[in-house]
Formats: C-alpha cells, sequence, structure tokens
C-alpha cells in the first residue's frame, strides 16, 4: 500500500513540475491589458515580434491607447482599435484611416496564427503594400468561428487557388509595359505569343512554390478554439488573448452602423502588467 501511495505521489510531482514548466514557457513576454466598457482583457505580447511588441510597448507607455475606440467590429471576424483620430470623435464619422508617421516591418512567423484572441497588426492592402509592413498603431483581435476539417479542407483549396492567382499577376505585372507596347504598335501575333510565354512562366513558378497546407497545430486550434485561418501569412499576429474571451465575445456581437463601427462607443485603455 505504501508503495503505491509513494509512487502515486512521484508521479503527481513529476506532472506538476511539468504542468509549471508550461505555464512558464507561456509566461514569456510581455502582458498588457485592455480595459473597455465591457470588462478587461489581458493579452501575451510575443517576444519572437520584437519590433511589433516593442512600438506596442512604447505607445503604451505613452498613452497613445488612452480613450481610443474600438472602431471597427466584425461579428465571427475580429475588433479592431488603434486609429488616433477616434478620439473624440463624433457620433458617426467613419473611422479607420488614423495612424502614426511610420509603419512596422512585418514579422510574419507561420506558428503564429489567427486563432481565437490572437492580437495582430492592421495593414494597407498589399496593391499599395506589397511588403506587407503594419500600421504604426491599429491592431485588431481574432474572435473568427470554430472549423471543421472539411471546412479547412475547402479553405486549403481556396488559398492555394488565391495564391496562384497572385502569382499570375505578378508575372503579367512585371511585363505589362511590354504587353502594352506590342498591342500599341499593333504586333498581335507577337502579343499572342508572348503571353502564352506568360503563361506557362507562371504555370512554372506556381509549380515551383509549395502549395498552402495547414499544420496540425493550426487544425487543432481552428477546430477547438477557432479563429480566423485565411488571415494567415499575410499579417503579423504579435501576441495572444490570456483571459477576457467573453468580453471579446461581447463587443463583437455590438449593434454596429454600415461602417462597422459600434454604434454605442466603446473606449480602450492599455496598461503594462509586471
Amino acid at each position: 500500500m505504501m508503495t503505491k501511495i509513494y509512487s502515486s505521489l512521484l508521479l503527481f510531482l513529476f506532472l506538476f513540475q511539468i504542468s509549471c514548466a508550461g505555464d512558464q514557457t507561456q509566461a514569456k513576454g510581455t502582458k498588457v491589458e485592455i480595459d473597455t466598457n465591457y470588462g478587461k482583457m489581458v493579452f501575451l505580447l510575443y517576444d519572437e515580434t520584437p519590433q511589433h511588441r516593442d512600438n506596442f510597448i512604447k505607445l503604451t507607455k505613452d498613452g497613445y491607447y488612452d480613450d481610443l475606440l474600438f472602431h471597427r467590429v466584425i461579428h465571427h471576424f475580429m475588433i479592431q482599435g488603434g486609429d488616433p483620430k477616434s478620439k473624440n470623435a463624433s457620433a458617426g464619422q467613419r473611422l479607420g484611416n488614423g495612424a502614426p508617421d511610420y509603419t512596422v516591418p512585418a514579422e510574419i512567423r507561420p506558428e503564429l496564427i489567427h486563432k481565437k484572441g490572437a492580437l495582430a497588426a492592421a495593414r494597407k492592402p498589399d496593391n499599395v503594400n506589397p511588403e506587407k509592413r503594419s500600421s504604426g498603431s491599429q491592431f485588431y483581435i481574432v474572435q473568427g468561428e470554430v472549423f471543421t476539417e472539411s471546412g479547412l479542407d475547402s479553405l486549403e483549396m481556396q488559398m492555394n487557388y488565391r495564391n496562384t492567382q497572385q502569382i499570375n499577376q505578378k508575372v503579367f505585372n512585371e511585363h505589362r509595359a511590354e504587353l502594352d507596347e506590342l498591342m500599341k504598335t499593333g504586333q498581335r501575333d507577337s502579343f499572342n505569343v508572348r503571353i502564352a510565354e506568360l503563361k506557362e512562366l507562371a504555370n512554372q513558378k506556381v509549380n515551383e512554390t509549395e502549395p498552402f497546407k495547414f499544420s496540425p497545430e493550426q487544425r487543432l486550434a481552428y477546430t477547438t478554439a477557432g479563429g480566423y485561418p485565411s488571415l494567415d501569412g499575410n499579417y503579423t499576429v504579435f501576441g495572444e488573448m490570456l483571459e477576457g474571451f467573453d468580453v471579446l465575445d461581447k463587443i463583437a456581437a455590438v449593434k454596429t452602423d454600415r461602417f462597422d463601427r459600434p454604434e454605442d462607443d466603446i473606449k480602450i485603455e492599455v496598461t503594462i502588467l509586471k
């Protein structure tokens, strides 16, 4: 009997040590709190994205975020804030274009994904921002939804199709001036030959590109906690929610206007936690 008790105690201590080690790993980084009309949310800023982490910390310490609004809210997608123009904004004013006079270089990492509660940086679209640089201040928090395995399979196909289209567009854009000149000078046969050559070049580049595939970790996250996987690889995720998922759900469900701005202002205050 004593041997069994002793063995059980050793097993308990072993599991406890593993649990503590896991907590310490999870706790690496800087914790911040976002206080709102609906309650508080606590986040961990990743050390793996140091430029975004340090920028968010600096703005927080400067009081930049205090009294700004969650100016864009879309249920089952995300809530967005950080626009300096939202401070004291008049009712119904369209928001979302404000930011400091700088951007932050992309720090996109495949293991940092858009699971529910992910803290990520907003940015301008690819056509004016091919480097995917982040806004100096605007951020969003993912709510998303829970996916099935078949749903993720379908999304993989869509994302690979989108990647193929982007590669094709890039190839033709790089040769746009040449094609325009052939058309302008009436060289239709040469134009058609060149189009065929560029299609072949685009197909070659597509075949050389590794198809997008969700990792087992991504599939587990998106089929349990949920999130918004189609954003992965396109925006910098620089933190994750530790507490306040109920607050996120409450904010995501508020009534909004045609610009996705909440009809009743949701102010924020951000503080660094020790």
